[in-house]
């Protein structure tokens, strides 16, 4: 039997468990198997297989998986006021350790400095650390 068979052959074996596991490498393996079996039909040697088998999957495993990674990977969807940390608003009265008031998403908002020192006049903008039951926390 000839080496590109048997190439070919590696290739469904190298499949099976990526159907079976729903590993992407083993995908990766077999595309570098079917590159091997595409050397040795061409009459490339033994080591031109191994190595276009190894470099190719290799370059798959160090491109491809680290796409399909960040591909697979759904963002994260704040909501409430989950989705107010982070953002900027505009300070309305004095805000300071004590109080005041900032415009934040369209609304008016108490607030308070995460740093009991600092104060911020009206029209400053800052930006909300966290959102500490009905009072904006910012900096």
């Amino acid at each position: 039997m000839d080496a590109w068979v048997w190439w070919l052959i590696a290739a469904v074996g190298l499949g099976i468990p990526l159907v079976l596991t729903a590993m992407p490498e083993f995908g990766m393996f077999a595309v570098g198997a079917v590159a091997a079996a595409a050397v040795a039909a061409l009459g490339g040697g033994l080591t031109a297989q191994v190595v276009v088998f190894v470099v190719v999957s290799t370059a798959l495993v160090l491109v491809v998986r680290p796409v399909a990674r960040r591909m697979r990977q759904r963002p994260e969807h704040r909501s409430g006021v989950d989705a107010l940390t982070g953002r900027q608003a505009v300070v309305l009265e004095r805000v300071d350790g004590s109080g005041g008031r900032i415009k934040l998403a369209g609304e008016v908002w108490s607030a308070r400095t995460l740093d009991a020192s600092a104060s911020y006049e009206p029209g400053d903008q800052v930006d909300v650390v966290e959102i500490d039951g009905a009072t904006a926390v910012v900096m």
